[in-house]
């Protein structure tokens, strides 16, 4: 006799389905997206509102609300989420995103747009947003940490050309725009209109790209050109290894992808291009005060003007800095300390030197012996622990919100970019403060 057969219920996807959706009830009172959108709402955005062309009594389609754009940018920041058609896809499927638009309609170029198109307003609410956590007591900025990060460019290795490459694909795109207009004029039947136009705008892109990257390539030689200058009107320095011609520069390269991207030593000691992301952090609360961009590789001549950034945003000059060996470099601690900022950073040492490191020098300026011995009291290193504490700590989050590469390109993009994520940062901090906060 046969077994009785099991009963199960079979999927069946060929069926009509009717659900009604609720977006306030799919999500938690705490949950983090309505802390995101407490917060936009409390923001003045009027900015933002004076460039949209749709008015009432007028015709036209209305623009989607900017508030929503500012916080699924905010929230996909703090889920580590750094694609528009990623945050798109998202804004139909996961329930948070859906929460946040509210049948607001969306797609990845108003997204893609929206990020980096107000720079300008980002850099000013990160101003105004630690102005008023300062007024409250939250941010006293007697104490900040800076630290560098670099960030893989949206450039490949092989991106980059010297100039007669450069200039040889200067002339091909030039006569193949100039051959596309000459064959549309002859024989415009030849190809379709969508076709053709199509094949022009690739060609004038190309052409495009490669004027930029020329552009940049004679900011290079000029740049190395003052560097040469200066390094030769020094008298009486050695060379390091002894005496001879110095040696032979290798030509500069620059990407046909993102011209302003230079090639940096990573973390794991790759060679990758990249840009240099800068965050001065505030050491009692971990609050961003500051941001920098940059395609600069070391990090030794940002401090001064990061610590003049500060003093432009809000009036003072942090009265100690703490920051790693790779911005102890001898004319930066004297601008820095000039500023205002007593520097806290290691002294470097040197093995055959048999001069104690912490001891002033000979050739010692005031300000660099005084630094010197500052940093061989008791008082100094304690001190000084706090920028492990602080911006390495800034740094690693940073990385694990997706801060690893750039999906723009442009200096001024990337700001954009890294703006968004100071601005997260600071929204988490404001809202879950530390447990044990650092001592000012």
């Amino acid at each position: 006799m046969d077994e009785p057969k099991a009963r199960i219920v079979e999927a069946r996807r060929d069926q009509v389905e009717m659900q009604v959706v609720d977006l306030e009830s799919l999500l938690p009172p705490e949950h983090q997206a309505r802390m995101v959108w407490a917060f936009v709402q409390g923001l003045d955005l009027g900015p933002l509102y004076a460039g949209i062309k749709a008015v009432e009594s007028h015709p036209g389609r209305p623009a989607s609300d900017p508030r929503v754009f500012m916080a699924l940018w905010l929230y996909a920041t703090l889920d580590g989420v750094g694609s528009a058609r990623a945050v798109a896809r998202l804004c139909a499927e996961h329930h948070a995103y859906r929460w946040i638009r509210g049948g607001v309609e969306v797609n990845y170029h108003t997204l893609s747009d929206f990020r980096v198109a107000h720079v300008k307003f980002l850099d000013e609410l990160l101003t105004r947003s630690v102005a008023a956590l300062m007024m409250k007591g939250s941010v006293t900025l007697n104490r900040v940490a800076q630290d560098g990060v670099r960030v893989r460019a949206n450039a490949g290795s092989g991106s980059f050309r010297r100039r007669k490459t450069l200039e040889r694909f200067m002339a091909q795109a030039e006569e193949q725009v100039r051959h596309l207009r000459e064959e549309l004029q002859e024989d415009p039947a030849a190809a379709s209109r969508r076709e053709q136009s199509a094949r022009e705008r690739a060609a004038q892109e190309r052409e495009q790209r490669v004027t930029r990257a020329l552009a940049e390539m004679q900011h290079i030689e000029v740049e190395r050109a003052a560097r040469d200058a200066k390094g030769r009107k020094r008298k009486g320095r050695p060379r390091k290894g002894g005496g001879g011609p110095p040696a032979k520069q290798s030509e500069p390269r620059v990407s046909i992808t993102d011209p302003q991207a230079r090639v940096m030593k990573g973390a794991d000691g790759g060679f990758r291009p990249s840009y240099n992301v800068q965050f001065s952090t505030d050491t009692a609360s971990q609050i961003i005060v500051g941001v920098e961009t940059t395609n600069q590789a070391a990090d030794w001549d940002q401090l001064p003007p990061m610590l003049e950034q500060l003093r432009t945003r809000y009036g003072l000059c942090p009265p100690q800095a703490l920051v790693d060996g790779g911005f102890t470099r001898f004319q930066s601690i004297e601008a820095a300390t000039h500023k205002g900022s007593e520097i806290y950073a290691p002294v470097p040492t040197h093995k055959r030197s048999k001069l104690d490191p912490h001891q002033p020098h000979p050739k010692d300026s005031p300000v660099i012996a005084a630094w010197r011995q500052r940093m061989a009291t008791r008082e100094a290193k304690a001190i000084y622990k706090q920028r492990a504490a602080t911006a390495e700590c800034v740094n690693a989050l940073a990385r694990n919100r997706g801060l690893r590469q750039f999906l723009v390109r442009g200096t001024e993009k990337v700001r954009a970019v890294v703006l968004w994520h100071a601005l997260a940062h600071n929204l988490l901090r404001m809202t879950r403060p530390l447990a044990q906060p650092l001592p000012a």
